[in-house]
């Protein structure tokens, strides 16, 4: 499976930003597409998946009511849209598929990672 995230970029604190995560490969190689994060004061942490077989979707905490996880399938691309961000939002971004249909917000439940994309929250 090849994947790629992008969309990241430079946004004040209360904006917003669209990450997307194109993928390619096997179906069975991507049942679950998972957002992970990892900041300079953070190490890796799960934000966000989407099963790409019912679209059921899981949130850590600290992004719940602020951002969505969405799927297109005819264009196999998963996206995250983030609103309110705030200044600990400032990681890199990266997104990551897994076999297992069970993976949720775990990076060990998970076997390719694309590469990140630098979001930065500030004033």
């Amino acid at each position: 499976v090849q994947l790629q995230a992008s969309g990241g970029g430079l946004v004040h604190p209360g904006g917003s930003l669209r990450l997307s995560c194109a993928f390619s490969g096997r179906t069975s190689d991507y049942r679950v597409i998972g957002w992970f994060r990892q900041g300079s004061e953070f190490g890796r942490e799960g934000v966000s998946c989407i099963s790409n077989l019912d679209g059921s979707t899981y949130y850590a905490d600290f992004v719940k009511g602020r951002f969505t996880v969405s799927r297109d399938n005819t264009e196999n691309t998963v996206y995250l849209q983030m609103d309110s961000l705030k200044p600990e939002d400032t990681a890199v971004y990266y997104c990551a598929s897994a076999r297992w249909r069970g993976a949720r917000l775990k990076w060990d439940e998970y076997e390719s990672w694309g590469l990140g994309t630098l979001v930065t929250v500030s004033s």
